[in-house]
């Protein structure tokens, strides 16, 4: 494979590094004040869900996350940082990718009528397919420091 001034796996770790600060921006601008005190981000999520035309999401929705709004809007917010650090440091990242990529994938299937956000959601997932499959943690990562996921 021939590039331009790094090599391929190199611009798969930026490539990696780049989904870990998307992932880190997505944590930093959200209200977590309103997502812990008020509930606002699970809140906006029920009304979504609740107008869901699949009938799957709609009561998937209501027997998951309705039951334990606080501990979801915890789960949400601090995912989207642990997904972060962990492609930004290249720390268990093959766990980050595929947790991302499913996170990725819930947040599609909940927003499907939200065309903004898919774009969004459908170029992060194609980013951690992409990065799974090239084994993006090989080059400049604690994963390959450590000797792990060879």
């Amino acid at each position: 494979m021939q590039t331009i001034w790094l090599s391929g796996a190199e611009w798969l770790a930026v490539l990696r590094i780049g989904l870990g600060l998307w992932w880190l921006e997505s944590w930093r601008h959200k209200d977590r004040k309103g997502w812990f005190e008020r509930g606002t981000g699970i809140a906006w999520a029920a009304d979504v869900a609740g107008k869901h035309r699949w009938g799957v999401v709609r009561s998937g929705f209501r027997r998951v996350v309705e039951p334990r709004p606080k501990v979801m809007a915890y789960v949400v917010v601090y995912a989207e940082l642990a997904l972060g650090l962990g492609l930004v440091t290249g720390l268990l990242t093959l766990v980050a990718l595929v947790a991302g990529l499913l996170l990725n994938l819930l947040y599609l299937t909940l927003m499907i009528h939200d065309w903004a956000e898919q774009g969004q959601n459908a170029m992060m997932a194609l980013i951690s397919l992409v990065a799974l499959f090239a084994m993006a943690w090989q080059t400049w990562s604690l994963d390959a420091a450590f000797g792990l996921f060879p």
